[in-house]
């Protein structure tokens, strides 16, 4: 499709963002979550003299029409592997029946607008910049791809908060996800061999009042759980970039950015990446980061790690961000700084691991060596709270396959059965309350819920429940990523003979017994209908009358 004329477009006054989801390592965008992109780009038709519309992928799901525009854009991802719980990135089919359906002068931005199967379906494809694509067609600006300035990122993002205000998710669920710089400080040596951040050239650290006065208006807009993520290392925020690779943290002004960011009291406050590399080079001023992030963001806090490989080789010739031994340091020192369990029920913070399967140079032994540095981190009693495996995705370069499909099954299967759920065991004990899940679905008789934040535990309980607000949970049962958990305290003489059945050590007949006894007054009434004390004991303290 040839592209329209960019003075054609001078007095276009409507304009249509449709959120198709992105859901890239450096960027959360599927809900709850809320993209920065999405924001960026309502505030930029703004600025721009037009009229915006947002409109999520999933509202035009449901059947909402698209609304009449002057200019359309669809800002979408690349295909991620993965399960989401209720809602779905925008697919390649859906991609494409929407760009028949959108009016005006139609742009495709966010990653999916690097794949060249969406090139006739578009006037325009922006790969560099959404927000900044649409404001120079907006006003007839000749520029082609660019990126936006400082000015225009900090005054789009303002004029472009109040979009939250439509999003499905809002008031609840939803968390806003908020940029502090944009590119990889390994930027001098080309970073990862297959990201694309690196690319972006020095990077671009946003001021803490700029950030700042964005969190401050989300908040005074009613946004109650914030993000600071979409950068690929929060510790090197503002960090020495002429120390080398990794560069030296700036632990005041990480303190100083949180410490402001804390004071506006979002009920959830969570970061992102890391690089263990950071943390092993510089022990002292990534354990005063660390204080930081654990001092004034909530618990359940998670920084991932990018390892991808334990295998030198595959690190030395794909520029990996961190060698193995790194990687362990960076496990050992957020457990020993953020390994004490919050409020929420889980420990303040814990550091994720990311494997990536199918570098260059990749062979069987590579995925021996990831295993078995999991096991000596499961061995040394240390916590990950979440580990993601995935298979590359060739953004910069071609990875010729040099191990067979089978075996990264293998792998991710190991590392389900052998590791996640002994960590979760570890990690949550029968028992364990969980504060504020919010529940989300329900499949047949199971009741699906998540707490807000970075990479949230799913969590099943195993009868009805209200869907759409928030309870707290008691901890019953283990699955490899999962668990499964009962309201607490649950209320023994209101609740459901589902639920009293999902009590340990219960089972249909003995739930049938209690629900025949109703109203019990306490204890001593529960071991009468249980003739058992010790289940009855054991079970007491998960119980109201």
């Amino acid at each position: 499709m040839p592209p329209l004329l960019l003075r054609s477009m001078a007095k276009v006054r409507r304009a249509l963002i449709i959120d198709g989801y992105v859901d890239e390592p450096a960027c959360l965008g599927v809900p709850p979550y809320v993209s920065p992109q999405t924001r960026a780009a309502v505030g930029a038709a703004r600025e721009a003299g037009a009229e915006p519309m947002l409109l999520t992928v999933e509202q035009w799901r449901r059947g909402t029409p698209l609304p009449k525009a002057d200019l359309s854009l669809i800002i979408a991802g690349s295909a991620v592997p993965g399960r989401y719980l209720r809602a779905m990135p925008a697919s390649g089919r859906e991609i494409g029946e929407l760009s028949t359906l959108m009016q005006g002068v139609t742009v495709l931005g966010g990653p999916a607008s690097s794949e060249v199967r969406y090139l006739d379906m578009f006037h325009h494809l922006a790969r560099v910049d959404a927000a900044a694509r649409i404001y120079d067609i907006l006003t007839g600006t000749e520029s082609g791809e660019r990126c936006r300035t400082m000015e225009e990122w900090n005054t789009w993002l303002l004029s472009g908060a109040d979009s939250v205000l439509s999003h499905p998710d809002y008031p609840q669920p939803l968390i806003a996800e908020v940029e502090t710089y944009r590119g990889c400080v390994r930027y001098r040596s080309g970073g990862c061999s297959f990201c694309i951040e690196p690319l972006k050239g020095v990077p671009a650290f946003r001021d803490q009042d700029d950030i700042f006065a964005e969190c401050r208006r989300l908040r005074d807009l009613g946004v109650t759980n914030l993000r600071l993520g979409a950068q690929t290392c929060i510790l090197s925020y503002k960090a020495d970039l002429t120390a080398g690779d990794p560069p030296r943290p700036d632990p005041s002004a990480v303190e100083s950015l949180f410490s402001r960011v804390s004071s506006l009291h979002f009920d959830v406050l969570h970061v992102d990446n890391a690089n263990p590399a950071v943390v092993a080079t510089y022990p002292q001023e990534a354990e005063e980061v660390l204080i930081s992030l654990v001092r004034h963001c909530t618990s359940g806090n998670v920084l991932a790690l990018g390892l991808e490989s334990a295998d030198p080789a595959v690190a030395r010739v794909n520029n990996l961000n961190s060698t193995s031994e790194q990687a362990l340091d960076a496990i050992r020192a957020i457990n020993r700084i953020g390994g004490n369990v919050g409020t929420s029920g889980l420990p303040e913070l814990l550091p994720g691991l990311n494997f990536i399967v199918g570098l260059e140079g990749e062979t069987e032994d590579s995925l021996r060596m990831n295993e078995k540095f999991l096991r000596t981190v499961l061995a040394e009693g240390l916590l990950l709270r979440r580990i993601n495996v995935r298979q590359v995705i060739p953004v910069r370069k071609a990875f010729p396959r040099t191990v067979d499909h089978s075996e990264f099954v293998r792998f991710k299967e190991m590392v389900r059965r052998d590791i996640d759920l002994p960590m979760l065991r570890r990690m949550l004990p029968q028992g364990r309350v969980l504060r504020k899940v919010y529940t989300e679905l329900r499949d047949g008789n199971t009741t699906f819920g998540r707490q807000i934040g970075s990479y949230p535990l799913l969590i099943g309980i195993p009868y009805p429940v209200e869907v759409g607000r928030f309870v707290d949970v008691a901890v019953i049962e283990w699955g490899f990523r999962s668990i499964t958990a009962i309201e607490h305290p649950l209320n023994v003489n209101s609740c459901s003979i589902k639920a009293l059945e999902a009590l340990p050590g219960v089972g249909r007949k003995r739930a049938i017994r209690i629900f025949r006894k109703r109203p019990l007054r306490g204890e001593a009434d529960l071991v009468a209908a249980l003739d058992d004390a010790a289940v009855a004991s054991s079970i007491s303290h998960l119980l109201s009358y």
